[in-house]
């Protein structure tokens, strides 16, 4: 019999202790018996599927549902039964790329700002009308489950926060737009620098442009990198800021039914384990695994 000195954990069950992974031996989908939350086993997007599911054959799931009609316009409110909401939908899609081109080329041929003006908003029009269809299929789909995470994930990636508010987790929403604000703040204040330093130096290396600013030429290209780097790094956390808060909204959702007791406790107590000592064989290199036991000690959480 030896001392062991080690840490090693075993999960345990009510009075019986698993073998293998936690979690190994379970069948089904289920994330927890008490869970109402299944782990999704499908694939992520099946055209069979999605057209099935248009002709009213099978249901299927809301992020097949969302990549089909970001493909083929209209078709969650087909899946959703409703229809009329297809005429305003390509309506105003069709209205926007109409009015847009027309007045891009209104545009190119008069140089008149004002129609590249129009131009830009045509366009912009089109794309929200777009926007509000996905929207729209995903908040008209009805799902067995509160929170779905698949709702939860996809309304943060069509609107920021729209998945905490999904969620309830309202208090979130501030504190993702804060982050949004500063991201923009930095992002905006170092373009601005950047343009800046830019035109500074393209004047103070031209000659005779006129330039009698005190930046030399090399300060000037030496800030319009550094600010160039700080927009690029403003870029990227906004990237991240989305990035988290569409990630945040889609484990909260899992973890929702994710319920800890008040009957938390720690049983230490001595314990016997079983081991397996090596000894050598005289005749090979290979050694051979004897049984035996150590005294340690068994901890055990309650949760």
């Amino acid at each position: 019999m030896t001392f062991a000195i080690g840490a090693n954990a075993q999960f345990k069950t009510t009075g019986n202790i698993t073998g293998g992974v936690p979690g190994s031996g379970r069948s089904g989908t289920s994330v927890n018996p008490e869970s109402t939350v299944e782990a999704d086993s499908t694939s992520l997007f099946s055209i069979k599927d999605y057209f099935r599911g248009l002709a009213g054959k099978d249901s299927i799931s809301l992020t097949t549902l969302t990549i089909g009609s970001a493909v083929a316009v209209g078709g969650a409110q087909i899946y959703n039964k409703d229809y009329w909401k297809l005429p305003i939908i390509y309506g105003g899609i069709g209205s926007g790329l109409y009015f847009g081109f027309d007045f891009n080329k209104k545009y190119k041929a008069t140089q008149e700002k004002k129609y590249k003006t129009f131009s830009t908003l045509s366009f912009a029009g089109a794309g929200l009308f777009y926007w509000g269809s996905l929207l729209d299929g995903m908040l008209s789909y009805e799902s067995d489950l509160w929170p779905d995470p698949a709702k939860s994930t996809i309304a943060s990636v069509l609107l920021p926060g729209l998945g905490q508010i999904y969620n309830k987790d309202y208090w979130k929403v501030p504190i993702w737009y804060t982050g949004f604000m500063f991201c923009g703040y930095f992002w905006n204040y170092n373009s601005i620098q950047y343009e800046r330093f830019k035109y500074i130096y393209k004047l103070a290396g031209t000659p005779g442009s006129g330039y009698v600013g005190t930046i030399s030429t090399d300060t000037a290209v030496y800030y319009r990198d550094l600010y160039r780097r700080y927009r690029d790094y403003s870029i990227v956390a906004t990237i991240a800021v989305y990035l988290l808060q569409v990630i945040d909204a889609n484990v909260f959702a899992y973890m929702s039914d994710f319920e800890v007791t008040d009957d938390l406790s720690v049983n230490v107590q001595p314990s016997l384990i079983p081991t397996l000592q090596p000894t050598q064989l005289a005749t090979n290199n290979f050694p051979v695994y004897n049984p035996s036991t150590a005294v340690g000690l068994q901890m055990s959480f309650n949760f």
